[in-house]
């Protein structure tokens, strides 16, 4: 008893310390957010950001426009050379980039006028030389265009097995014509070589010794077709198997996608085995196996006499070690099922990888394998006799209900450029059969045009030719598409929106972009029609890579840091934007970089700069997504034709949901 009333007085007393502390705890709280409120009193307004999600009325547009005049009036452009409007991103990042923008006295920042851009212009001179020589080829060219062919003209006949041996250095390739089809199977027979020293800078300034470290990896790839010279084919599957793992310090087997030369997310499998719900046509993701930091506990093992002495007695458990062992060999299978490509090593199930959105089995075209493996042999059956894309009239649908309006010779609200590869039939026919059926399409308020360049292949540029004669809503640009290139598509269509229509605003998109048009007409609606605009998904103070495959040279981007600029899936600009680049591209002032979305920033940048009207208004929205989808999107990156269609029908019925599939 004396030991349960003395736990009664702690336990009471315990509870009086914490009724004494709530009331200093409130009041420091409280000063805590009075002292935030002073320090951030003046640094921009979350009102700003609410206005983008907000349905436009005609009272609400007119007391935004209203608001706008009463806010940004007083200030009018900065005496040291003015200050952009920066809105949607909340206060604390908005004072950022305003500091940012001051930097370096009172003058502002031209943008990559200091870089060297020979080396890109050499690339244009080229591809433009090449690219009259090929329009050439494709306006004589007389064959077959509704089947397209190999390049050696004959058709496409696709073996339902091959086979390719070993042996030599470097990355060893196979080509599969037709791709994959369900149940089909690739088999390497191969040795994984012994683990060699490798250097990381990384670990070195860490202080984790000199920054060297045993690597004992390879990669097995499938692989699809690249879509213009100069970018990687896509990783439809990447699997790696790291012997001495990574940063975990244990073997791991990671596999992952590559879109666009864009990673997504990697599915690791360490041993430990996936989850019930994780499951794979009924495999595991991720199958058991044995580790040294794992073994089981003393309860366990109790659990297990008690069993077998109550007659439970549970039957064995096999284990097994890492699939994957230095210097032997091993004979490694993936076989393509209903919902993913599933890992066998030596006959046993290692791990499963589900289908990603974007990819189909047929796309699966090539197999590659390199790193520290020496393979003997490669063997691929059931394979496919017949590849769907290769035949047009599978492809696209000729049908007058697809053909484009003619362009209005009354001014217009938004024009869409649409970039797009020269092979990409399928996902062109999906955007005619959805978002381009927006009514304000349909009766000519907006007006949305595909800009592609050619390709290597006659017979390819010639089915281009067709298309673009039948729909009219194709713009051929006659040079070879390269990766590096893209940024003349994005001038191109500036060119077009300035000098074919009449357009208040312009935006640019891919050919895997869903458009939520109505939306897109509503938020462009919202803002000031009287300033400037620049609408996306900003990025702000973003570095470039000095050091990788993605490295960016000081000779191609001299500064620390890039501009504010919106990310390339989808971005509108208004007319006055689009007009200076025109003008300053034909007098040769305009400064051309790789990566097109960082142009596009550098150019308003420097329009923001050097003009003498109203600052650019530069709002933001994470609902043009730039990886994916999320629900009540603007716009959804990464869409295959399938899935563009699957978000039609959902908006055809009110939801702006996702279609997470393939």
């Amino acid at each position: 008893m004396k030991r349960a009333r003395s736990s009664e007085i702690f336990l009471g007393g315990r509870a009086r310390a914490r009724r004494r502390l709530a009331p200093l705890l409130a009041a420091a709280a409280f000063a805590y957010l009075v002292f935030v409120s002073v320090k951030l009193s003046g640094l921009g307004s979350w009102e700003d950001a609410a206005a983008i999600a907000r349905p436009e009325t005609a009272a609400s547009r007119g007391e935004l426009l209203q608001r706008d005049a009463l806010e940004r009036a007083p200030r009018g452009r900065r005496a040291a050379g003015g200050g952009a409007t920066v809105t949607g991103y909340g206060r604390i990042t908005g004072e950022i980039l305003r500091r940012h923008e001051a930097l370096g006295g009172g003058s502002r920042r031209r943008w990559g006028l200091r870089g060297n851009f020979s080396e890109l212009e050499r690339m244009a001179a080229e591809a433009w030389a090449l690219g009259a020589k090929a329009w050439e080829e494709a306006s004589a060219f007389s064959g077959d265009v509704d089947a397209i062919v190999s390049g050696d003209g004959a058709a496409v006949k696709c073996p339902t097995s091959l086979e390719l041996g070993g042996g030599g250095e470097g990355e060893t390739a196979a080509f599969l014509p037709c791709g994959l089809a369900v149940g089909s199977a690739v088999t390497v027979v191969a040795t994984a070589r012994e683990a060699v020293a490798e250097y990381v800078e990384a670990l070195e300034r860490s202080g984790s010794g000199n920054g060297t470290v045993m690597v004992a990896q390879f990669a097995v790839e499938l692989r699809g077709l690249r879509a213009s010279e100069g970018e990687d084919p896509p990783r439809i599957l990447h699997l790696n198997p790291r012997l001495r793992g990574d940063w975990s310090r244990r073997p791991v087997l990671e596999m992952n996608t590559c879109f666009r030369m864009q990673w997504g997310k990697a599915q690791r499998c360490d041993g430990t085995p996936s989850k019930d719900d994780g499951h794979v046509d009924g495999f595991p993701r991720c199958e058991k196996w044995e580790r040294r930091d794992m073994a089981d506990s003393k309860e366990t093992k109790t659990s297990s006499w008690f069993n077998r002495f109550i007659g439970r007695a549970k039957k064995p458990e096999m284990t097994w070690p890492y699939p994957f062992l230095e210097g032997k060999m091993f004979v490694l299978t993936i076989q393509a099922g209903v919902e993913g490509y599933h890992i066998n090593v030596g006959g046993r199930h290692v791990a499963s990888f589900p289908h990603r959105m974007g990819f189909t089995l047929e796309d699966a075209t090539g197999l590659a394998v390199t790193g520290g493996i020496d393979v003997h042999s490669v063997y691929a059956t059931s394979l496919p006799k017949a590849h769907p894309s290769f035949s047009l009239q599978n492809v696209l649908e000729m049908s007058d209900k697809w053909k484009a309006r003619p362009v209005p010779e009354e001014p217009i609200q938004l024009f869409i450029g649409i970039l797009s590869a020269t092979n990409h039939f399928a996902e062109r026919m999906a955007i005619r059969k959805t978002w381009m059926q927006f009514p304000a399409i349909q009766l000519g308020n907006v007006v949305a045009r595909f800009f592609v360049a050619l390709s290597h292949r006659k017979e390819i540029n010639a089915a281009l030719k067709k298309e673009a004669e039948y729909f009219g809503d194709v713009v051929i640009l006659p040079f070879i598409d390269r990766y590096e290139l893209v940024v003349l598509k994005t001038v191109a269509i500036c060119q077009y929106g300035v000098q074919n229509v009449t357009a208040e605003y312009i935006m640019k998109c891919d050919d895997d972009t869903f458009v939520r048009l109505d939306v897109v007409l509503q938020q462009v609606s919202t803002f000031n029609r009287t300033l400037p605009l620049y609408l996306g998904n900003l990025n702000l103070l973003h570095r470039p890579l000095r050091s990788g495959k993605w490295a960016v040279t000081f000779e191609e981007w001299p500064e620390l840091v890039y501009p504010p600029y919106a990310n390339g899936p989808g971005y509108v600009i208004s007319i006055g934007i689009a007009r200076n680049i025109v003008s300053r591209h034909a007098n040769q002032s305009l400064r051309l970089f790789k990566m097109e979305d960082v142009s596009m920033g550098m150019w308003v940048e420097d329009y923001n700069t050097t003009t003498i009207t109203a600052p650019v208004q530069y709002i933001h929205s994470w609902k043009f997504c730039q990886y994916g989808c999320v629900d009540n999107y603007f716009t959804a990156h990464y869409q295959s034709p399938r899935q563009m269609l699957c978000l039609w029908d959902k908006l055809s019925l009110g939801r702006a949901q996702c279609c997470n599939y393939r």
